[in-house]
């Protein structure tokens, strides 16, 4: 019963929310070239989508961040619904970062250059030391957050180890790290499936790890901070051996 109603109402409603949610988007960054409205819009389509789905998320922990402060945001990455579950959830200006690839599509690419979000080159250590440069920079100058996924890709099962790009882009832009874990995230919206079950996220917010008076070869210390409190908080044990195929990846 619950796929017949996925399939005649829940897809095609969120399907049709995205396209009006993405054209007020793409309209809005005509005369905002910061991004700031097109992330609010990014909010309302979130919570929409939560809504439609049935989705409810609870949050603990959000009163640990100052809304005048910068931070990048360190989650780990089990569903399509993680992002959703953290725009809708965390009332920062937040930037994030996407595969280069997504950036040349019709239509997505366009909202993903316009609201600001970087693009990411996998496989060339170059560009993405180069990419994680500019993210500092844009912290230091415009004053917002930055979320990453440092697993790299989701996962069908257990965590992958974090790398440690989000570690160095927080050193290197002097801002505090804050670790967020994300719970049944990968139930409400497995790898491989069309079909959002309803249900209930929980995204828990750790404390922020400040990094002042850190240099880069601090990473790997901070790096370990943040995987280690990310991954007892949801239970799970970093494996390599649960990577995915690179193809695969978010």
């Amino acid at each position: 019963m619950w796929k017949l109603r996925a399939i005649l109402f829940k897809a095609p409603a969120i399907i049709l929310a995205t396209i009006a949610m993405g054209s007020i988007s793409l309209i809005s960054s005509l005369w905002d070239r910061t991004g700031a409205t097109q992330h609010r819009v990014a909010r309302v389509w979130a919570r929409i989508l939560l809504a439609l789905g049935r989705v409810h998320c609870r949050v603990t922990g959000i009163e640990k961040l100052d809304l005048s402060r910068s931070y990048v945001l360190v989650a780990n990455h089990a569903s399509y619904m993680d992002t959703p579950a953290v725009i809708s959830s965390v009332p920062l200006q937040f930037r994030f970062f996407a595969k280069k690839g997504l950036f040349s599509i019709p239509f997505m690419g366009w909202h993903l250059t316009r609201a600001g979000h970087l693009p990411v080159a996998k496989g060339d250590p170059r560009a993405s030391l180069k990419t994680m440069s500019e993210g500092a920079k844009m912290l230091r100058e415009r004053g917002i957050s930055l979320l990453l996924f440092p697993e790299g890709g989701r996962t069908t099962s257990q965590m992958r180890p974090f790398m440690e790009g989000a570690a160095y882009i927080a050193i290197k832009a002097g801002v505090p790290a804050v670790p967020i874990a994300l719970l049944n995230t990968r139930a409400i919206l497995p790898m491989g499936s069309a079909f959002i079950h309803s249900g209930e996220i929980e995204l828990i917010v750790g404390d922020p790890i400040e990094t002042s008076g850190m240099t880069p070869h601090d990473r790997g210390r901070l790096n370990q901070m943040l995987e280690a409190w990310v991954a007892a908080t949801v239970g799970e044990t970093p494996t390599p051996e649960h990577a995915e195929p690179v193809a695969q990846r978010a």
